[in-house]
């Protein structure tokens, strides 16, 4: 149990450290940490969770890794589903931190966004379904090549935090304008149920797209990180 509970408590630090650097500080007046800050957030979410739990539970904190590092031959299937669980109720519980926080400001719209990814007329940049898709699964294959390769035996050893830490903050800095950035099922799902309406509508493709390149991912990996010799 203290595998999921880790997982528990490190994806409620994710989204409430990215998603709450979102909501609360991206905007905020004169000393606003934009775009940047929030990547920043986000990989550091994960950076400072991986030092703090990794001997822990492996410091997943995403559906799609833990699908990416099954696929990889990283993690067994039977724990596949309580990882998941664990994950998808951190990250509701940071969502309903973040809502107690966020609604004490006069004015505050949960409709507004709070976070939550989309695409169409709901993504920041309005991109298309079709270009939502295509970078979720993209950076999500990405995001599980560094992870499986930063943390293979054979890659220098102590500094995987910091390279998947840094991929995250580089994954948000290149698809924050497309669809505010997912990569991860639980972190959208953590803020959408609280938004509601398109949120819940479209968090389909914020499953699908991540666990599609979580397997793409690790296909990659298996291929390049072979040890066979060709």
């Amino acid at each position: 149990m203290n595998k999921y509970g880790a997982e528990f408590f490190g994806t409620f630090w994710l989204v409430l450290g990215g998603c709450g650097s979102a909501v609360l500080a991206a905007a905020f007046p004169e000393v606003g940490i934009g775009l940047l800050g929030v990547s920043l957030a986000f990989g550091l979410t994960v950076l400072t969770m991986a030092f703090a739990i990794g001997h822990i539970s492996g410091c997943h904190l995403n559906p799609a890794v833990s699908i990416g590092l099954w696929a990889g031959g990283r993690f067994p299937a039977n724990q596949l589903l309580p990882y998941i669980i664990a994950q998808v109720l951190g990250g509701l519980a940071a969502g309903g931190v973040l809502y107690l926080i966020a609604s004490g400001q006069a004015g505050f719209d949960v409709s507004n966004g709070f976070a939550a990814n989309g695409y169409g007329a709901h993504s920041p940049g309005q991109y298309s379904l079709t270009s939502a898709l295509t970078s979720e699964v993209v950076m999500t294959m990405m995001f599980v090549v560094v992870i499986l390769g930063a943390t293979d035996q054979r890659a220098p050893q102590g500094f995987a935090p910091i390279a998947i830490g840094l991929c995250l903050t580089l994954i948000h800095l290149i698809s924050i304008p497309v669809t505010n950035t997912s990569v991860n099922p639980a972190r959208s799902t953590g803020v959408a149920l609280y938004v509601g309406d398109w949120a819940t509508a479209q968090l389909w493709l914020f499953w699908v797209a991540p666990i599609a390149g979580a397997i793409l991912g690790a296909l990659v990996y298996r291929f390049i990180g072979s040890e066979k010799e060709s």
